[in-house]
């Protein structure tokens, strides 16, 4: 019983000596458990949340979709998270070396760094695509603000928000100028587009300047295209950046993320406030949410949300472990358990209030239907979020 309370004692005592240094010299720990924190904050939060949930929830249920969801999240999400983290604050090892418990399954570890890998390829390419807003953004004109340019169609719509928003002007008398411009554009060049009549399919300057000058998309794998130096100038910046930030390992990435991670949230409040106050909001908003119970009966529903809760969380995926490695060894890490998967779902419908918004908007300048604005990947987030009315400021912030 003596015995008992002195090593608890001592095992106190050494917690307390250890708090301001790192318990593994060799590999060295997280300054604080915040920075932990955030950075499995900043791993699980991206496009996956932004883009992918929005576009899954409205296409399997809308609101209906939150129920297989929460689920995935309650029996899937939490517990492998929780397993993640143990493995790594135990064994104070990497996605490779962790399997020294069972040594037969090495060769999963590899394959999960593999995976991480090949994803590190993609999302730097996002990165490129940011760093090109970026650099545009202090251009005296946005360029995805206006059809006067080389890329630009004859199907291009001027962003209406002049003429939705013009104060002297009756909103017929607004409908009817935007037609006006959307059918001046259109049978300048009837081959860009299909009209009888009426337009039928327009694309605003936003979507031209992502998809003709950004990515320079061709009419098909027969035809190439040329050298995009621009956004190979653009990814090899965006891989720099990334290894400043890792060039002192945790030390380095534990102070990143208190801007990192917390910035973008600031932004997203910023955009859901403006994209709420934009007219068409709400029928985004709606078409996002409004729920389809009969979608429940579906299989594909299920699995889409378990799925999506395994792209966003990042369990499994050896990040998670690496990560968890640089605790203490008696770190509390119960909190970002809980926290950490919450957190990511938090954003995730939050990210679907911003975006649809927009969307919402987008419809109603195009006046088409919001099914037919939104589709799939990363760029219609993007998108969405450079084609609001708002300041300079504002657009070289997002």
């Amino acid at each position: 019983m003596a015995g008992g309370n002195i090593s608890d004692a001592s095992l106190k005592k050494r917690v307390t000596v250890t708090e301001g240094c790192d318990d593994n010299e060799a590999r060295g720990n997280w300054t604080r458990s915040m920075g932990f924190f955030l950075s499995c904050v900043g791993y699980a939060v991206g496009v996956g949340n932004i883009w992918r949930f929005p576009y899954i929830c409205f296409r399997s249920g809308g609101g209906a979709f939150l129920i297989p969801y929460l689920i995935a999240l309650a029996v899937c999400g939490m517990p492998l998270f929780f397993l993640d983290v143990g493995i790594g604050q135990f064994s104070s090892s990497g996605g490779i070396l962790m399997w020294n418990i069972s040594p037969i399954f090495k060769g999963v570890g590899f394959g999960m760094i593999l995976v991480s890998v090949l994803y590190c390829v993609v999302y730097n390419l996002i990165v490129a695509y940011i760093l090109f807003y970026l650099g545009m953004s202090f251009t005296k004109l946005l360029p995805w603000e206006t059809c006067m340019n080389p890329w630009n169609t004859a199907a291009c719509l001027q962003r209406g928000s002049d003429l939705l928003g013009s104060s002297n002007m009756s909103g017929e008398s607004n409908q009817s100028q935007l037609v006006d411009a959307m059918v001046d554009n259109i049978t300048a060049d009837a081959g860009t587009a299909n009209i009888s009549g009426v337009v039928t399919r327009t694309s605003s300057a936003t979507e031209e300047f992502f998809y003709n000058f950004i990515l320079e998309i061709s009419e098909g794998l027969h035809n190439l295209g040329g050298f995009h130096w621009k956004l190979l100038l653009a990814y090899c910046i965006g891989c720099f950046i990334v290894l400043v930030c890792l060039s002192k390992g945790i030390k380095s990435t534990g102070k990143v993320v208190y801007f990192t991670v917390t910035f973008p949230y600031v932004i997203l409040l910023i955009l859901l406030v403006r994209g709420v106050t934009l007219p068409g909001a709400y029928n985004g908003i709606k078409f996002y949410l409004y729920p389809k119970w009969e979608a429940l009966l579906e299989f594909r529903v299920w699995g889409l949300a378990f799925v999506q809760i395994f792209y966003s969380l990042g369990p499994g995926w050896g990040a998670v472990v690496t990560m968890a490695s640089y605790n203490r060894f008696h770190n509390n890490m119960l909190i970002e358990c809980y926290l950490v998967p919450v957190v990511n779902s938090a954003t995730s419908l939050l990210a679907g209030f911003v975006v649809f918004s927009v969307l919402g908007y987008m419809a109603e300048v195009a006046q088409v239907g919001i099914q037919d604005i939104v589709t799939g990947g990363p760029g219609r987030s993007v998108i969405a979020n450079t084609l609001k009315p708002i300041t300079d400021l504002a657009d070289l912030s997002f």
